[in-house]
């Protein structure tokens, strides 16, 4: 029988929350953390709003030593700072330097998206242009590649399990909790800390606005500019961030005395084909719908069961055709839909941070009985107008019990994972 998987730690930072205890205010407050940023307009972006992550140097330098933050990037720094905190918060023990020996019972699954980006964009790049690549040190391909930030990070806890980085665009923080959880159902750890991050930057941004599925008339009010599920729903705002959850066997966290904040019930992984409508940039809704499915099997819950989703939506015109998949997986619509919000709404779209991140959100409000309220939908997009009153526009006090996460990513990949609320 496989063993069931319980989350004993979490760690995260996103725009204007730099740990768990901020963001899950700001999940309680309905904040936005979207703000102007002059180096988009500057730079000729027709989007000049973003979420952007500050890195807190003190706190990096007091869980790491200088020669190891001496080669590290945007990426790892995100990356460390979710992941050490999620390690203290599980209650294991962490001294920066530690060169004892590594522990074997504990893997990584930690992604990225886009990596180090702007490690190439602004320092390998003009190096290499202007012949000066003797100045470009040894530490750029680390930095660069795409498992840098889970290198980093398992170099600095000393894991000695198995050390994997899934890249699956939008869908790689779920992604990788997905196989997180297999790999402890199939024995080969008794915990692993999964997550992703992306860091948000100039050149992200220059990317996602030339394909002008960023959103254009936001940049006189950032607060207002993440609009998901809405009628004015214009394009989304590229974010950045990381998010990080210990995911531990009950056995293991039972033995340890471990606080449980909530058990990762089942979760499965698909692509839609690019087939019967599914593109590059567009979900199949039969893709959808059938990784939906497959993760209530994997989990053995009733759609009926589901009384909360954290949705992927992103304020584009996928927000209604996921609303649909999901009342077609759940065979459930208009005031019998579960509850549903959007973290974007607040903190932008963190790419391959988002499913990591929104996981953390989710986890947080089964743990805390809430539901935060997703902004800027006062007038909800006509076609998804039955399930109006399941969107919560201020913190609703709820006690929850079983959540579904949705993640979706180009390529017409699908993630999607059931979480349990725990009686502790």
């Amino acid at each position: 029988m496989s063993p069931r998987v319980v989350i004993t730690g979490l760690g995260t930072i996103v725009p204007k929350a730099p740990n768990v205890a901020a963001f899950e205010l700001m999940l309680r407050q309905g904040r936005s953390s979207i703000t102007y940023r002059p180096e988009a307009e500057a730079h000729g972006l027709s989007c000049h709003v973003a979420g952007v992550p500050e890195v807190d140097e003190q706190r990096l330098a007091a869980i790491t030593i200088p020669a190891q933050r001496r080669s590290m990037n945007g990426i790892m720094d995100l990356a460390t700072l979710a992941a050490i905190e999620c390690w203290q918060q599980a209650g294991l023990p962490y001294t920066p330097g530690d060169d004892g020996p590594m522990d074997p019972h504990t893997g990584m699954v930690f992604g990225t998206g886009i990596a180090g980006v702007e490690t190439l964009c602004a320092t390998v790049a003009p190096s290499v242009e202007s012949a000066q690549v003797r100045q470009l040190g040894a530490k750029r391909v680390e930095q660069t590649m795409s498992s840098g930030a889970a290198a980093c990070v398992s170099g600095l806890l000393g894991i000695g399990g198995p050390v994997i980085s899934p890249s699956a665009a939008g869908t790689t923080g779920s992604a990788c909790l997905v196989q997180a959880l297999r790999l402890l159902r199939a024995g080969l750890c008794r915990r692993i800390l999964a997550g992703s991050a992306e860091t948000s930057n100039i050149y992200t941004w220059a990317m996602f606005d030339a394909m002008r599925v960023l959103v254009r008339d936001g940049n006189h009010d950032p607060a207002s500019a993440s609009r998901p599920f809405s009628a004015a729903a214009a394009g989304f705002v590229a974010s950045g961030g990381a998010g990080a959850l210990m995911l531990e066997t009950l056995e293991s966290a039972r033995e340890r005395g471990a606080h449980i904040y909530a058990e990762l019930a089942g979760g499965y992984e698909n692509c839609g084909g690019q087939r019967s409508g599914g593109t590059m940039t567009r979900q199949s809704p039969e893709g959808v719908e059938r990784c939906i499915r497959g993760a209530l099997v994997d989990a053995a819950v009733h759609p009926r069961e589901i009384d909360y989703v954290n949705a992927h939506s992103t304020a584009t015109m996928g927000d209604r055709n996921e609303i649909r998949s999901i009342a077609n997986a759940l065979s459930r619509n208009g005031d019998d839909f579960p509850w549903v919000n959007a973290t974007k709404s607040l903190i932008g779209h963190c790419i391959g941070g988002a499913g990591s991140v929104e996981s953390v959100a989710t986890v947080l409000q089964l743990h805390g009985g809430f539901l935060h309220p997703s902004l800027n939908c006062e007038a909800v997009h006509s076609e998804i107008a039955a399930i109006d009153s399941r969107i919560p526009r201020r913190c609703l006090e709820k006690p929850l019990t079983t959540a579904l996460k949705t993640s979706f990513g180009f390529g017409d990949v699908n993630a999607c994972l059931i979480f349990r609320a725990w009686p502790n």
